[in-house]
């Protein structure tokens, strides 16, 4: 394929990006950073610490990338509520507990408010009132509602103006506030059901009005049900009280009391893993995809709570410790959607893993092109390695057999098509007007660049792409090997492996400055000179000769890119180096987890032990959750984690760090039908036992000290 040259109408040289980029900084977070969000599957509540939602502000009501409220204000004689506390209960739960501030007739601290939220079978909300004062009091309520139906991209981005296509309608009761909307066969509505029924309607706000003795408590219920759609997690279902204080039946719970469990002597550890079992339990996805009924890991909040090619594949690959069911279901999913012809506006090719899974207007309008999405390099190869590495903790033959022309098809776009000049790499450049330019995880407009900040030209072999590439190869020889019963394929795969190793090794290795890979090169097969953290994707998949693993951890290791905390994603040493951007020298944790993999994987347990308490400390920090990413300031400098401004928090891959980080310190590995392990735990987190281990249709328990550890299958 021709070479993409920059423009001089090109913004940014060598690359066509949309405005919907890797960069997830869009628009700022006006809630502010302790805002409150409730999530259930598809579905999230996203307020402030009041449990309002300001007009004009990113939060609101979503369900399947639709925006279903974006107003919700609660007002008593005029006046917005005091704060006092707010806190989710689960996931799924919130509460808020408010007073009021002086009002006209109503001194401060007269009213006790609180207001309980939950997302089950729709979304719940509860408004209590008591009144302090001495003599009755009147109180006029009112809830301000908006509901402006924008595409989940809007709310990042800029919203249209549907205002001119929004019909509402009350019956005459006061018991609901119905929104609708409709553009061409892209229909939706929004009631808001209410008990007691409101007093009147004014405009889109809700009025109640009441006289309160001292004491009195009044109570409001809201309920917007939820339209159909993709599927969600079985809902909590109860009294909202009773769902609060966590008195009903919880999916969440049976389902976290079937997965593994993790106990040590240090208590941030046990801490940091029970919030990752949490987070990950919260951004699972109960789907029907075509007919199939799967769970599979949403890549995080607020922005990606959807299927997402390398973040849901590499979080399976992460939790496989804790259990294949997500890896499984991820498998089957992306099976489905995977391509099957050529389309410009996705990017979709025959073979090719999706990128990205959306269900809003501007997809399902042909405006964006996410219904699926394409516009990814790597997925196709991290299918493999989730294939692969799923067979071997489960020895399941039968799924693997199953999916055997998808692994076919796999491979085959692998070598047709994402090798699109014949030399060997995999490359990477869109044809869709909206797709991405950089087509790697680094998928931020500048989170590919030179040394000396230059942007290159397109088409771009990144060197993490490559290694992937490799390593799928090889575990799919293993699988002809074995379950898919093909001798010829194996030996074909090994021997193209082995040259793309040496090819590898050849073009991307750079002697200077240390000696280091090239984070890829460009359309003129220039090396693309920067110092990265993708080394550590390197190491992880095994391209790395033995004799180039120590320089490589040595630059992983050194000042200029780990912060303390964990590897930047570039060297501070570059000219487009910045602790803030995206790409450009944050601290991912799941990168970090894929380079303690690496390390372990060429005996470098030291370093590897480093990274895995840097990341269980930063956790700390951050209220034992790990958030997508951390800036990169020196650790040295600073003394505390400092965040990146617009993390997602949860974040699947970056909940599931923990658990990789884990099977990191215990080198925990299936081999031929059994766990082995070889640990080396660090002083800091004395001893680690695990339990119910799945592996093999068993469940195993683990224990390990130091340097010694057993394992064994479960009694019973």
């Amino acid at each position: 394929m021709a070479v993409v040259r920059p423009t001089p109408a090109d913004p940014t040289p060598g690359l066509r990006t949309a405005p919907e980029s890797g960069d997830q900084r869009a628009m700022p977070p006006e809630l502010g950073p302790d805002s409150i969000a409730v999530l259930s599957g598809p579905t999230f509540m996203y307020s402030d610490q009041a449990g309002d939602v300001p007009p004009g502000s990113i939060g609101g009501l979503v369900h399947l990338d639709t925006r279903l409220l974006s107003g919700w204000v609660l007002t008593i004689n005029g006046g917005r509520m005091l704060v006092l506390r707010a806190q989710t209960m689960q996931h799924y739960s919130a509460q808020f507990v408010l007073t009021n501030p002086d009002l006209p007739g109503l001194p401060p601290d007269s009213l006790g408010v609180r207001r309980l939220r939950y997302i089950g079978d729709g979304f719940r909300e509860r408004i209590e009132l008591v009144s302090f004062r001495t003599e009755p009091v009147r109180l006029e309520i009112r809830l301000a509602v908006a509901a402006d139906f924008a595409d989940l991209f809007e709310v990042k981005s800029g919203v249209r103006d549907r205002s001119g296509q929004i019909s509402r309608t009350h019956n005459s009761g006061g018991t609901a506030l119905t929104f609708s909307y409709a553009n061409g066969d892209f229909t939706v509505q929004t009631p808001v059901r209410t008990s007691p029924p409101a007093n009147r309607v004014e405009g889109d706000d809700l009025v109640w009005e009441l006289d309160l003795s001292p004491r009195q408590v009044w109570q409001l219920d809201l309920h917007v049900p939820l339209p159909p759609g993709l599927g969600v997690m079985e809902p909590v279902k109860g009294d909202i009280s009773e769902v609060i204080h966590g008195r009903v039946d919880d999916p969440l719970r049976r389902w976290m009391s079937d997965r593994a469990l993790v106990r040590s002597d240090n208590q941030v550890l046990e801490r940091v893993l029970r919030q990752s079992r949490e987070d990950l339990g919260a951004l699972r996805l109960d789907l029907e995809i075509k007919g199939q009924r799967v769970m599979l890991p949403g890549a995080g909040l607020p922005w990606f709570l959807t299927v997402f090619g390398r973040d849901t594949l590499i979080t399976a690959y992460q939790t496989l410790v804790a259990g294949p069911m997500m890896a499984r279901g991820a498998l089957l999913a992306m099976a489905r959607l995977q391509g099957t012809r050529c389309d410009d506006f996705t990017d979709e090719e025959p073979g090719k893993i999706l990128h990205e899974f959306r269900s809003g207007e501007l997809t399902r309008t042909g405006v964006k092109p996410y219904n699926p999405n394409y516009g990814t390099a790597d997925a196709t190869q991290l299918w493999l390695i989730l294939l692969s590495e799923y067979w071997r903790w489960t020895r399941d033959d039968t799924t693997v057999r199953y999916l055997r022309d998808n692994a076919l098809a796999a491979l085959h776009w692998i070598d047709s098509y994402g090798d699109r000049d014949g030399d060997g790499y995999v490359e990477y450049a869109t044809r869709s007007p909206e797709g991405l330019g950089n087509q790697c995880w680094r998928d931020s407009p500048d989170g590919v660049c030179f040394a000396d900040g230059r942007i290159p030209v397109l088409p771009i072999a990144t060197c993490d792409l490559q290694g992937y590439t490799y390593d799928a190869k090889l575990r799919l020889a293993e699988l002809a090997d074995g379950p898919l019963a093909d001798p010829a394929l194996a030996q074909r795969l090994r021997a193209e492996a082995a040259a793309l190793y040496e090819r590898f090794n050849r073009d991307f290795w750079i002697d200077e400055r240390g000696g280091y890979y090239a984070v890829g090169l460009d359309g003129d097969k220039n090396r693309i000179n920067s110092k990265t953290s993708n080394m550590g994707h390197l190491l992880w998949s095994g391209i790395v000769p033995p004799e180039r693993a120590e320089q490589v951890v040595l630059q992983l290791m050194s000042p200029e890119m780990f912060s303390g905390w964990g590897i930047r994603t570039l060297s501070r040493e570059e000219r487009r180096y910045n602790a803030l951007g995206y790409h450009l020298g944050t601290v991912w944790p799941h990168d970090n987890s894929l380079a303690a993999l690496g390390m372990v994987r060429y005996g470098f347990r030291d370093e590897a032990n480093r990274i895995s308490l840097a990341m269980f400390e930063a956790a700390e920090q951050f209220g034992f959750r790990l958030p997508e990413a951390l800036s990169g300031y020196a650790r040295d400098l600073m003394m505390f984690a400092v965040p990146y401004p617009t993390a997602c928090s949860p974040q699947a891959w970056a909940a599931a760090a923990p658990l990789a980080l884990i099977r990191a310190m215990l080198n925990l590995n299936p081999v031929d039908g059994r766990l082995v392990i070889d640990p080396d735990l660090p002083p800091e987190f004395g001893r680690m036992t695990a339990e119910r281990v799945r592996a093999f249709g068993h469940c195993w328990e683990i224990e390990a000290v130091a340097r010694t550890g057993y394992v064994r299958l479960e009694a019973g």
